[in-house]
């Protein structure tokens, strides 16, 4: 985290429950936003020191529209921007509930819709 340092001029926050959101301004250039739309539970305290000295912000969006989500994948395919998930059929989805509760899960899991054909 240090050597990132003010080095990034947005950041999307995905963290889906309260957390500690000081490490990540730390992050941020000058004039750079955070947009938080995974949060829907109280986030810790924010130190604003650390959003004033930077002229830093935060914003939410809870989702966003079909033209939206499209400009995203399109923008995450150009630029080679990927996520860690774990592909299961739907067939396994009974498995994977089972793995959430023990918390045997590394990665989101991601249904194969193709496996839809064969159930």
């Amino acid at each position: 985290m240090k050597k990132h340092t003010g080095s990034f001029d947005f950041l999307l926050n995905t963290i889906p429950v309260g957390h500690d959101m000081n490490p990540y301004i730390s992050l941020l250039k000058r004039d750079a936003s955070m947009v938080i739309v995974g949060a829907v539970e109280p986030l810790d305290s924010l130190h604003a020191g650390g959003l004033i000295m930077g002229r830093k912000s935060i914003a939410g969006s809870l989702i966003g529209g079909i033209k939206e989500t499209q400009e995203m994948l399109d923008f995450c395919g150009e630029h080679d921007v990927v996520c860690d998930i774990e592909m299961i059929n739907i067939q396994d989805i009974n498995n994977a509930y089972d793995r959430l509760q023990k918390s045997d899960v590394k990665y989101r899991f991601v249904i194969d819709m193709k496996s839809l054909k064969d159930s």
